[in-house]
């Protein structure tokens, strides 16, 4: 049986490195700390501001059926995010562990919750968030050069499958290679955002006020609508906890978390907040409503001929939105397989780059079979179906999840899951109680163990 840490939070920050023995456990290796300040406010607003801000705001004012109270929402979610921040980068600073939720959920609650996180988490949410998040770059990418018709699927699938992989060698062989790439892509982002901002600022200048006026008629008082509308805005500010998945690759991290946090949210909230009410200054609520991408009939109505850059902007953005997502959700299969929660070959780090390289490989691999099986809607629902926070809402998804978490786990560590050890001495005999059929033995392979299941 593989034997797993217990480590208190609270003591021993040295322990909580990751490492692997080399010569006799004398020589640790450990994920370099290199994410500085920059680098993590990079990585948060690089991975909120993705395809949201210029798909989102349409569905918000489609919900709330005025222009004032869809800002009051786009504020709210702002304001919802930083709670959710300060919580994270309280916890952080006690648990400097990497690893986000699972680490959290471990530490606090006990390791089948974390277990079945992990294995939600590694194998159907990141992979599905970031398979998302590509397609989204790929349609943006190739839609230029099939220009009056929709682009083929074909096309597409082959051009997420192509970032993907190109995040795969930049994240596999270099930690600051890749926070190079979330800052160059994070100011690019900022950059077109500001364009949008100041091309709005004009327009108000010059007296386009209309959509302004009467801002709060027309307003939907229905619960269920301001919740969609809510849940379209947070789509956009999703990515806010990423830092958190990293905590061990911070330099300092008990200062630089919680300042990234505090200086990346309310800077992406006022910024969602000033391209709204641009898109309000250069369209009326009718025309915003019936735009397919709100950004590009913007672009199409004030920058005119170089309307080109917008698509160039959401591009770029979707881009580096999906290199801080397969960043962070590298680090989650890492942890988890360090923790004993999956096979011990992805708790390795290569030896030179210093890089989770095989976790990296794993989570690319799940990302391209979702992309192969699927397009952006059907991946989408996927993942809204199957994310954590759905779980507790439907027990379908849940009682699923279950399910494949202990075949897997039986799969490749089955004395783990049937020991005292795992579940606590006075919790022993649960694992049998619910699944009678688990009967392997440890000391033998696990996958030969599995081929030999047997009912009781």
């Amino acid at each position: 049986m593989r034997e797993r840490k217990t480590i208190n939070p609270l003591h021993s920050t040295d322990a909580l490195h990751s490492s692997t023995n080399l010569s006799q456990g004398k020589e640790k290796l450990r994920l370099k700390q290199e994410v500085g300040l920059i680098s993590g406010v990079s990585l948060i607003a690089g991975t909120m501001i993705g395809s949201g801000i210029f798909m989102s705001p349409e569905w918000v004012l489609h919900h709330m059926g005025n222009p004032a109270s869809s800002l009051l929402v786009w504020a709210a979610c702002g304001l919802l995010a930083t709670f959710g921040a300060l919580s994270y980068a309280e916890l952080g600073t006690i648990i400097k562990e990497s690893g986000g939720e699972y680490i959290y959920i471990l530490r606090i609650f006990g390791s089948f919750p974390a277990f079945l996180f992990a294995y939600t988490s590694v194998i159907l949410v990141r992979p599905a968030g970031l398979a998302a998040v590509c397609l989204s770059f790929a349609e943006y990418a190739i839609a230029p050069f099939y220009a009056g018709c929709s682009s083929p699927q074909v096309a597409i699938k082959c051009t997420a499958a192509a970032c993907i992989l190109i995040l795969t060698v930049i994240n596999c062989l270099n930690v600051r290679l890749a926070t190079s790439v979330m800052n160059i892509f994070t100011a690019a982002k900022l950059l077109a955002l500001f364009v949008i901002v100041v091309g709005g600022l004009v327009l108000l200048a010059k007296g386009q006020t209309q959509s302004f006026q009467n801002g709060f008629q027309g307003t939907t008082a229905g619960i269920g609508t301001v919740g969609v509308a809510f849940y379209q805005g947070l789509w956009s500010y999703d990515g806010w906890n990423n830092l958190n998945y990293v905590t061990e690759e911070l330099k300092k991290p008990e200062v630089t978390l919680p300042r990234a946090l505090m200086i990346a949210i309310p800077l992406v909230t006022c910024l969602y907040l000033l391209v709204n009410v641009s898109y309000l200054a250069a369209m009326t609520p009718s025309e915003l409503l019936s735009s397919g991408a709100v950004a590009v009939t913007w672009g199409d109505k004030v920058l005119g001929r170089w309307a080109w850059l917008i698509s160039l902007s959401v591009a770029l953005s979707t881009f580096g939105s999906s290199n801080g997502t397969f960043f962070s959700g590298g680090r989650v299969c890492y942890i988890a397989a360090r923790e004993g929660h999956m096979p011990d070959i992805l708790s390795m780090a290569h030896v030179r780059c210093l890089t989770p390289s095989p976790a990296l490989l794993f989570t690319s691999a799940m990302s391209l079979v979702m992309i192969v099986s699927g397009n952006f809607t059907s991946i989408v629902n996927f993942f809204r179906y199957v994310c954590p926070g759905f779980l507790f809402a439907s027990p379908v998804p849940l009682g699923f999840t279950w399910f494949i978490s202990i075949f897997l786990h039986c799969l490749f560590e089955p004395g783990l899951l049937l020991s005292n050890h795992y579940w606590g001495e006075e919790q022993g005999s649960f694992s049998q109680t619910f699944c009678p059929w688990l009967t392997c033995d440890a000391s033998r392979p696990p996958l030969l163990c599995c081929l030999h299941l047997q009912c009781l």
